[in-house]
């Protein structure tokens, strides 16, 4: 005889049938694939739901039920996700592009939808934050938080210790007014420059040294709210610990 049947799902007494959701709806908020997809895995018998095998397609779960894939659990609640990504040339930073560039999500690749914080353009490298804590997100982006931003420039000529000052005293381009910053000219190599931002408009940094008549020819983010890529390799990404993301929401005010 065979035991191994698909049994019914198991509900606590108390699940009003107003919270119930099909169990492929389930799946696939919960970030793990799409609703075709997921109908597939629960025909095939690899879906638990409270350690009992469903098969039937229009089977219904509480979102507070156990669902197992293969053994691996999947929840609908949020999980956030941190991540630090040490960005490369020619890969837009965008969730998506209608011209089927390269995006930053090419490379960090979540069954759990995430997104930029801020952005990058194209050919600038360097530190990118990703997550899906939206409310983080926001704060570290929006301007009245001051979150310092710093980047190594190369420019196509010595930077005048003149213009620096310019620089550092805060410009106005555009009718625009930049914020007072913070720049050292490298001693070594004095088309090099490191200026720490706190605003992050739009092309701030080539804006900022197109007004004094320089040409950014390269541009690398090295730390953005104090978290660097060190240790990453163009291309590569990692996690953020317990202690980064406990500081980062201290900072902005969620903690």
């Amino acid at each position: 005889m065979n035991t191994n049947k698909p049994k019914k799902t198991t509900r606590k007494k108390n699940s009003s049938e107003s919270e119930l959701i099909r169990l492929n709806k389930f799946i696939a908020d919960a970030g793990y694939c799409s609703r075709r997809k997921a109908d597939e895995l629960i025909s095939a018998g690899v879906v638990k739901v409270n350690g009992a095998v469903v098969t039937e397609l229009g089977a219904k779960v509480h979102p507070s039920d156990l669902v197992t894939i293969k053994g691996d659990p999947v929840s609908i609640k949020e999980h956030n996700i941190y991540i630090v990504l040490n960005k490369p040339k020619d890969v837009i930073t965008t969730t998506s592009d209608e011209k089927n560039r390269k995006t930053v999500l090419d490379i960090v690749r979540k069954q759990t939808r995430i997104f930029p914080v801020g952005r990058l353009d194209r050919n600038t490298t360097g530190v990118l934050l990703l997550t899906n804590d939206g409310e983080l997100a926001h704060r570290l982006t929006h301007p009245s938080y001051e979150i310092p931003r710093q980047y190594a420039v190369k420019l196509d000529k010595a930077l005048k210790p003149a213009d620096a000052q310019k620089i550092a005293d805060g410009l106005e381009i555009d009718d625009e007014k930049m914020a007072p910053c913070d720049i050292i000219i490298s001693q070594q190599d004095k088309t090099k420059v490191f200026i720490t931002l706190t605003e992050g408009k739009n092309h701030e940094v080539k804006r900022i040294f197109e007004f004094v008549g320089y040409e950014v020819k390269q541009l690398d983010r090295k730390s953005y709210a104090g978290i660097t890529y060190k240790g990453l390799e163009k291309g590569r990404y990692r996690h953020l610990t317990r202690k980064e993301v406990l500081y980062l929401k201290k900072l902005v005010g969620i903690l």
